[in-house]
This record gives C-alpha cells, structure tokens and sequence, in this order.
C-alpha cells in the first residue's frame, strides 16, 4: 500500500517534467500553474506513504537508506512549496520536478528498502536530528537549483542567444538572494540538526560525524565567501551545484537512523 502511494506520487513529478520538456521542444516555455499543481499532488501523496510507513514503524520513517532517500525528496517537494509562491512558479517547478523524480526512482527501483519493524523505543533526540538534517537537504538542493536557474540565465545573456524560457527567469538579482536565503536557511536547519544529534544520549558512527561535520563546513564556508564577497554570484551559483551534489553523495555515510535500526 505505502509504495503505491509512492508510485503515485513519483508519476505526478513525472507529469511536471513531461510538461516541460513538451513545452521547451515547443520552443513557447509558457508560465502556468501545471507544474505547481503536480508537485502539489505529488506533495501529497509523498506525505501520505510517509505518513503510512511512519504508522508502520512506530516512529519517524527513517530507518534505512530508501525511506531516507524519499524524506529527502519529500523535503525538496515541500521547501519549494512553501517559497514557490515567491517565484516564477511552474519555471521553479520545471527545475524541481527532475530532481524529486530521479531521487524517488531511483529509490524505487534500487534494492535498498529493507522494512524492518523496529523493536526499540523511539529516540525523539536521533529522530528530531535526522528530520531537521534532512529538512536542511530541501534547502541546500533549492539552493543548487536556484544556481542552474541563474547560471542558465547568465549564460544566455552572456551569448545572447535568449530563448522563451529566458524571459520566465527572475533577474539574476533577484535569483541572488533567493540563493542566498535558501543557503541561510539550510544551513541554520543543518546546524539545528548537528547539535541535536549530540543529546542523542549514545554514541553516533565516526563516519556519520565526520560526513555531517564535513558538510556543515562545507556550506559554512560557502556564506563565509559570500558574506566576505570572495566569491562572485557565478560562483556561489556553481559551488552550490557542487555542494549539494557533494553533500548528496556524502548521504550514503550519513546513517542518520543507525542506532534505530534493529533486525
């Protein structure tokens, strides 16, 4: 049942990104609600599997690398749909939608959701740590999406060759801070998590510690080169592609719920 309404899901980000592919092949990239609406959807029923596999387990579904890999897509869908009004929304959208869809395949068609009932009492410090970490991931993965959006556009200006969907991006102004206050916002989250993690009340794995430090420094020194003005716009777009692909990459060693899991 829970998959299913993961599967569901999955084909509402699906139709988003159809969407925008028929439209660009088009060669007219129109702003419409489309896109929003089916990120919405998807939303919802991403909350609905979690909310099932949640009452399954008895606690926060967290405890293996498939559930984590949805909470984060969950995360990405529900930070754009609160700062989504806020932007072009179904450009946003169109720049979302891939990246939940790629994340919720692949976790669908890997072999990586081993369901365990966990016999343990649940540890609201380890679950709360896990949650506002992966909630930070939304954030950071807007960031970087927000940093293709502005890339794009400071290509096409610097080529001059604009295209339809050239005329739907915020100015790079305004993609700046948008970048800037999703790199804030992640990283205070991130922090939140980090300190949460130590009333755990047992110890976490070394490489769960090193790996979350490493990419706590990692944005840290991010906002450290842009609020010194070391790094230009172009680059703080760039290094927030590379970071969330980094921080990512780093998720397999960052075993948030390893203390929860019990065969």
């Amino acid at each position: 049942m829970d998959r299913q309404l993961l599967v569901i899901s999955t084909v509402c980000f699906l139709a988003a990104v159809v969407r925008t592919i028929v439209a660009l092949r088009a060669g007219v990239f129109r702003p419409g609600r489309f896109n929003f609406l089916a990120i919405g959807l998807g939303f919802i029923f991403q909350t609905a599997f979690l909310s099932v596999r949640g009452h399954a387990l008895g606690r926060c579904p967290l405890t293996n690398l498939f559930e984590v890999f949805i909470f984060l897509a969950w995360s990405i869908a529900l930070i754009y749909m609160l700062i989504g009004p806020a932007y072009r929304l179904s450009l946003m959208g169109a720049f979302t939608a891939p990246l939940v869809f790629i994340i919720q395949t692949f976790a669908l068609l890997a072999r990586i959701d081993n369901f365990h009932p966990v016999r343990l009492p649940a540890n609201p410090w380890l679950e709360f740590h896990a949650s506002f970490s992966l909630i930070a991931y939304g954030a950071f993965a807007l960031a970087g999406i927000a940093g293709v959006m502005y890339l794009v556009q400071e290509r096409q200006l610097k080529t001059h060759q604009l295209r339809s969907i050239f005329y739907h991006l915020p100015p790079l102004s305004d993609l700046f801070a948008a970048i800037t206050r999703l790199l804030w916002w992640g990283f205070a989250l991130y922090t939140v998590g980090l300190v949460s993690g130590f009333f755990v009340g047992q110890p976490l794995p070394w490489v769960q510690v090193i790996c979350a430090m490493g990419v706590w420094l990692l944005y840290g020194a991010i906002l450290q080169g842009r609020h010194l003005r070391r790094f230009t716009p172009k680059r703080i777009a760039a290094l927030c592609i590379i970071g969330f692909s980094a921080a990512l990459s780093l998720l397999w060693g960052i075993t948030f719920t390893a203390q929860m899991h019990t065969p």
